[in-house]
């Protein structure tokens, strides 16, 4: 049935806008006025039985759609699923449930293919920026294996914990973050506004001047005069870094900084083992191959130095070895977290042991970001002290020797 996009006025003249599926744009005008809205302009939406259509930019350059309006979406259609409903009208379900414009047309289109006899797979894979490799590729095996909500299910926890995840390690570099650009902004106001003002006495007074004030001096004036290179300069080195971790040298040097890092290092490896450990239990959980699944991951980690790990590691599974035999003696896979994969391959559970060892690893990430908060908190405290005490320093320093050839 075709999609159609509608602006309209409710029954305050409000203007509204949204999605409509009917079988022709006058029975979507009458649907639209039978439901209270009076239809301004009704148009109909990208084709999707069209060839040389793009269906992966069905959601518009303005249009989001959140993390977390997939993790729902994914939970209701696992319930719809599991409770026997039909696979086309538990989509039809979920179109007339979202609230979200650019969601409720992509659920559309995901129906529309399924009803002219797509797999739920295919139908999904169409839209690669909302749909992961790892979200078809359990779909897919949910389909092979006749448990599509149990697989949804899984989906919907695992999308849940990795959001989860990556909100406690946002929210931990938010405080620090701030911190550091209101404490840089206050230290160039101080030199670049007020230090001149104090200063000026001193260097009226024709005196030598301690070098501490005298570096402050001609910071102040560097700073009040050519502020603008300086921003240039940052702006320009900051894009030249950026450049250079887009190259692979760089990006392999920036992966291994964050790994070995003395504070965020710990927190990062770990972050690494539980969405390593999780990823691949699900994974397999769903019957996806080992080998598939390990590609998922190294995807997914996104990490150019666990990348080559995995990649060797999966030459040696190839050959017949074992995953615990080509992990080991990794350094980013400690020999605990082999050890506990040793046990779930000898016990032939390899998916319920990552499932646990996610899990250890989850609460261990948590306790790491508490650790690395409280150690960065003081560090910049610190620094910022250090900072404003120098400038104090500076100034007082002068009026101390003043202070001195008066008595």
């Amino acid at each position: 049935m075709p999609v159609f996009e509608y602006k309209a006025l409710d029954s305050a003249g409000r203007n509204i806008k949204g999605i409509i599926d009917a079988e022709s744009e006058a029975q979507a005008r009458s649907r639209l006025r039978s439901s209270g809205k009076y239809p301004i302009t009704i148009k109909l939406g990208n084709p999707r039985s069209g060839a040389g259509v793009d269906t992966a930019n069905s959601v518009g350059f303005f249009e989001r759609i959140k993390d977390e309006e997939i993790h729902v979406m994914t939970r209701q259609l696992a319930t719809l699923v599991g409770a026997g409903i039909p696979l086309v009208q538990s989509l039809s379900s979920l179109v007339e449930q979202s609230s979200n414009p650019a969601l409720k047309r992509v659920i559309a289109e995901v129906r529309e293919k399924v009803n002219e006899g797509s797999t739920l797979t295919r139908a999904l894979g169409e839209h690669p920026k909302l749909f992961s490799n790892i979200y078809v590729n359990m779909i897919r095996a949910g389909e092979a294996s006749g448990s599509l909500s149990v697989v949804l299910e899984r989906l919907a926890d695992f999308g849940e914990k990795q959001q989860a995840l990556e909100g406690r390690l946002r929210a931990a570099l938010i405080y620090p973050i701030f911190m550091a650009i209101i404490g840089s902004a206050i230290l160039f106001i101080l030199v670049t506004y007020v230090v001149p003002n104090i200063t000026q006495v001193f260097s009226d007074m024709g005196k030598v001047l301690p070098w501490p004030t005298r570096f402050l001096i001609d910071l102040s004036g560097f700073l009040g005069t050519y502020w603008w290179i300086v921003l240039g300069g940052l702006a320009l080195s900051f894009m030249g870094i950026r450049y250079f971790f887009s190259l692979p040298a760089g990006r392999a040097f920036w992966d291994l900084v964050k790994l070995k890092a003395p504070i965020i290092g710990p927190v990062v490896r770990k972050v690494v083992l539980a969405r390593f450990a999780s990823t691949l239990g699900s994974l397999l959980n769903s019957s996806v191959g080992l080998l598939t699944s390990m590609q998922i991951v190294k995807t997914l980690i996104d990490n150019v130095q666990v990348a080559a790990v995995l990649d060797e590691a999966m030459t040696h599974i190839e050959k017949g070895k074992s995953m615990t035999a080509a992990l080991s003696g990794s350094p980013w896979f400690p020999p605990m977290f082999v050890q506990m994969i040793s046990v779930g391959e000898q016990s032939g559970n390899l998916e319920g042991m990552l499932e646990k060892v996610s899990t250890s690893y989850e609460r261990e990430v948590e306790t790491a970001i508490l650790g690395m908060t409280s150690l960065i908190e003081p560090i910049m405290i610190v620094g910022m002290g250090a900072a404003v005490g120098f400038v104090v320093l500076s100034i007082l320093l002068p009026i101390f020797e003043m202070n001195q050839l008066v008595g």
